[in-house]
């Protein structure tokens, strides 16, 4: 009759009267399913900031144009709109583009999460949800767009990208982490600099 396993019979150390040891245990390690939903989400964000950059650099879709964004940027009360409509829209346009390639993605995410720290502050107090009546209007769907480059800036763009091999790619956390303190001064300081909110 076999004895019953005991605490100390898997403890890492031999127990006395069994001699048995813990299990070996693979190590936790980076895998290919990582590196696929890396994959989808860089595509999913990317493909989302090429289509409403083209909206506002050729006005495609049923976009603004240049010239119909610098006057919606105006009216949100942001100096030198025409500067920015052009800086918003060619970020919008490159920074998609880079992250669909998994080329410069910790620079390309923190330009997007700048881009979504102003459209978070703007709509903030408009509602959460794009179904409720503040339409579009509404935080939900910038937050998310946020949300998401802010994971890409940490996490690099896996291994199934032009990045492979880089410097960010084997440390993404340190290089992340600069890049996630640049996105957010640069998000917040041109909220704060070049936004003049109306009475």
């Amino acid at each position: 009759m076999s004895e019953r396993p005991t605490l100390t019979d898997y403890d890492g150390y031999p127990d006395p009267p069994s001699g048995r040891t813990r299990p070996v245990r693979r190590p936790l390690a980076w895998n290919g399913g990582t590196d696929l939903g890396l994959l989808v989400l860089r595509a999913g964000l990317g493909a989302v900031l090429v289509a409403h950059g083209a909206q506002k650099v050729f006005g495609i879709w049923g976009g603004p144009g240049i010239d119909g964004f610098a006057r919606l940027l105006a009216g949100l009360g942001y100096q030198r709109s025409g500067e920015l409509s052009w800086a918003t829209g060619v970020t919008e346009l490159v920074a998609g583009a880079l992250l669909v390639l998994g080329l410069l993605a910790p620079l390309a995410a923190a330009a997007v999460l700048a881009i979504m720290i102003n459209a978070v502050l703007l709509k903030l107090g408009n509602g959460f949800f794009v179904t409720s009546p503040a339409g579009a209007d509404a935080v939900e769907f910038d937050l998310l767009l946020g949300a998401s480059a802010a994971c890409l800036v940490l996490t690099g763009p896996g291994r199934i990208a032009l990045d492979r091999g880089r410097a960010w790619h084997h440390r993404p956390g340190s290089w992340g982490g600069l890049a996630l303190v640049l996105g957010v001064a640069v998000g917040v300081l041109v909220f704060v600099l070049l936004r003049r909110p109306g009475p």
